[in-house]
């Protein structure tokens, strides 16, 4: 989770009002068919998920050994490592090592249709998430008011329908601590009472988080994901609680007060929580208490956000020591993206994963743009080390508008939600899911256990994926994997730019915080028109802050003037939250350069909103400009054109027939392929052909 205006929400999607789930699986094509029906798993015990461990030395593990097949299972191990216990029932693994080094079992898991075995191996030492993390966030759908049951329910289903196939990590996102967050209020509330221990640590609101009513905090929660055999995660606002601060409250375990780490002048300029920490021993002793904190509940992963993008290399290194120290293997995860890539060797040292994409929604811009980051962080890619590009936004999400954007399926088209999965299992990046999963239908639920996919997604081997040729507009993707084979994505990425600006009636000069007035001034001709489109596009820095103002436009022609607000539009969407009447994408008054207006649309790019025109129009006149409430959030950002399309402003697209000879990505000879989402072995070949659906993927297991 991140500022509210560098949050990114579906593109396309009409924002009409809810979908209901039921929806999702109609108009299949013949290949979706074929891949729903392959979904099926045997009865037979099947090992999946991740084969190797990381801990550290005398810190508690959980682990619960990936079986899909038929329940119940019976789960056996030869000799374990000493300190290591496997529940024969559950097959949970717990327990600890005092010695470092690597050890390895092999595991059996039977049932009445029959068995199977596989090799484990626990790395004891200073390295965790040996694989990426694999488990379900609540902000995609429950923003920053999630409350327990909503939390138990999705780990309740994670448990039952995913943890067969490797998910095995539930996250209780941003501002738990808040007893009265509300619907999408994605940047919290100035001055709010925020429960705090007596030493300023933030503690989950009791009315939000029944379990921890008389102090217990998390220990609960984490207690009965643990029972389930999950990991329990939480996020964190980067510093210390300005309530603990002006209180001038104690740091536990230390001298030191609140006063003595907090540093004012370094707060999140776009959530009011907290202040900054201070690099000094005040500071390090906050953080420690902090983990001491968490360990004490048993948190197994912690994210913590305003750390990345405006990057906070002190800060990390003092959270890296205070986990370390905390007598909990916790996995660290920094937030928001993009981290700059010339801080690469700084996070790949302290954080186990680390956001490379700004906070990722459900639209083909956001997604278009991972391969061009996955190509700038492809060094940095390893067992331990992981560049996140970010949640998977499919299924329902923003559960009655509580998270950005509209109560909603998914705007992915089916075809992209294949490309978005194969993508990240290929690259390999964390898989977090962002839906209710509750609400998941076949569709969904078939993608997300598709055992190949999220094979080549923890292969122990841990290599990143690198394009290796571009034809006929499909990118190919590939890596290497731990048993010799390649695993090979082929993805239709189209056209590049997100409209074609040669069918534009307008485009602005690029709108900056240095433009005078903020704004710019149009009034064309629109004579003839049936159709207006208008775009706010990011400026090409994909930094965010965009909150723009489309001010007092107006209709004008023979048959008089008509405000375009009073016109209801065809569709809407806005690159973060939802497109306002009157109001900035931030629920404010609108504000262009200190000035205030009444009439006006407040959107954020990149934003398309469609009208149809009413007969009789010959002119447009607007005022376009930054939004205030962007604007003063931070010092990047803020950059945006505004363009006027009286004709469709999409690229066409369409398939692309493809024919690869695999020795044109340095495969030569004949090999075994496999489809990976139809399970399907395509023979014995030198080069495959195919023809790919717009957005779409062809991805292959090449041995």
């Amino acid at each position: 989770m991140k500022a509210s205006s560098i949050r990114t929400a579906c593109l396309f999607a009409l924002v009409l009002g809810a979908m209901s789930p039921a929806l999702a699986q109609t108009n299949l094509t013949a290949r979706q068919e074929k891949i729903l029906a392959a979904a099926a798993n045997g009865p037979a015990p099947h090992f999946n998920g991740a084969q190797v461990i990381g801990i550290h030395p005398n810190t508690p593990l959980i682990f619960r050994l990936a079986v899909s097949g038929a329940r119940p299972l019976e789960f056996s191990a030869g000799t374990l490592p000493a300190g290591l216990q496997l529940d024969p029932r559950t097959g949970i693994l717990t327990g600890s090592l005092s010695t470092e080094g690597e050890f390895t079992f092999t595991a059996t898991a039977a049932n009445s249709a029959g068995k199977a075995s596989a090799k484990f191996t626990v790395v004891c030492g200073d390295r965790l998430a040996l694989t990426p993390p694999m488990g379900w966030n609540s902000y995609d759908a429950f923003g920053d008011n999630v409350v327990e049951s909503e939390v138990r329910s999705n780990a309740l289903y994670l448990a039952d329908k995913m943890q067969p196939f490797g998910w095995d990590t539930v996250v209780v996102d941003y501002r738990w601590y808040d007893p009265g967050a509300y619907d999408n209020n994605p940047n919290g509330r100035a001055n709010a009472p925020l429960v705090l221990d007596q030493f300023g640590r933030l503690l989950p609101a009791p009315n939000r988080f029944p379990s921890a009513a008389g102090g217990d905090g998390f220990k609960p929660l984490a207690d009965a994901m643990h029972a389930l055999g999950l990991k329990f995660g939480i996020h964190m606002m980067r510093g210390i609680p300005r309530n603990a601060v002006k209180a001038n409250l104690p740091i536990a375990g230390s001298s030191f007060t609140a006063t003595d780490a907090a540093d004012a002048n370094n707060a999140c300029s776009w959530c009011p929580d907290m202040f900054g920490v201070r690099n000094n021993a005040a500071g390090q002793a906050w953080y420690d208490s902090c983990a001491q904190l968490w360990a004490s509940w048993g948190v197994d992963y912690v994210k913590v956000d305003d750390l990345s993008s405006e990057y906070r290399a002190p800060e990390i290194e003092m959270i890296r020591r205070a986990l370390d120290h905390s007598g909990r293997s916790i996995v660290f995860s920094t937030s928001p993206g993009e981290t700059p890539i010339a801080q690469a060797a700084h996070v790949m040292a302290h954080a186990n994963l680390w956001r490379v994409s700004e906070d990722f929604w459900d639209n083909w811009k956001s997604l278009n743009h991972e391969p061009t980051l996955a190509a700038l962080w492809q060094p940095y890619v390893g067992p331990g080390h992981w560049p996140d590009a970010d949640m998977l936004p499919i299924g329902h999400l923003s559960i009655h508008h509580r998270s950005v954007g509209d109560d909603r399926l998914t705007g992915f088209t089916r075809d992209e939600e294949l490309s978005l999965l194969s993508f990240w299992c290929l690259l390999p990046s964390p898989l977090m899911v962002g839906a209710n999963l509750p609400d998941n239908d076949a569709w969904t639920l078939a993608l997300l256990t598709n055992p190949e996919a999220l094979a080549v997604n923890q292969d122990s081997l841990g290599t990143a994926a690198r394009q290796l040729l571009v034809t006929n507009g499909v990118e190919v993707w590939a890596r290497p994997l731990r048993d010799g084979s390649h695993a090979v994505v082929l993805f239709n990425r189209g056209p590049q730019g997100d409209f074609d600006e040669s069918r534009a009636l307008y485009k602005s000069p690029l709108i900056t915080r240095s433009t005078p007035g903020n704004s710019v001034d149009l009034d064309l001709d629109i004579t003839g028109a049936k159709k207006l489109w208008l775009i706010v596009d990011d400026g090409g820095d994909g930094n965010g802050y965009d909150h723009a103002d489309w001010l007092n436009p107006l209709l004008s022609g023979p048959n008089g003037e008509t405000n375009l607000t009073q016109i209801q539009w065809r569709s809407a969407a806005a690159g973060w939250n939802s497109v306002n009447l009157n109001r900035s994408v931030a629920g404010s008054p609108l504000n262009v350069d200190g000035h205030e207006y009444t009439n006006g649309i407040g959107t954020h790019a990149t934003s398309v909103i469609e009208y149809d025109l009413p007969p009789g129009y010959t002119r447009f006149a607007t005022r376009a400009g930054l939004d205030r409430s962007g604007v003063t959030q931070s010092n990047i950002g803020a950059t945006v054109h505004f363009l006027v399309f009286t004709s469709d402003p999409h690229f066409a697209n369409g398939p692309a027939d493809v024919d690869l000879d695999f020795s044109e990505i340095g495969l030569p000879g004949r090999h075994e392929v496999r489809d990976l989402w139809l399970r399907q072995d395509l023979g014995r070949m030198k080069k495959v052909s195919s023809e790919i659906p717009p957005h779409g993927c062809l991805f292959l297991k090449v041995k």
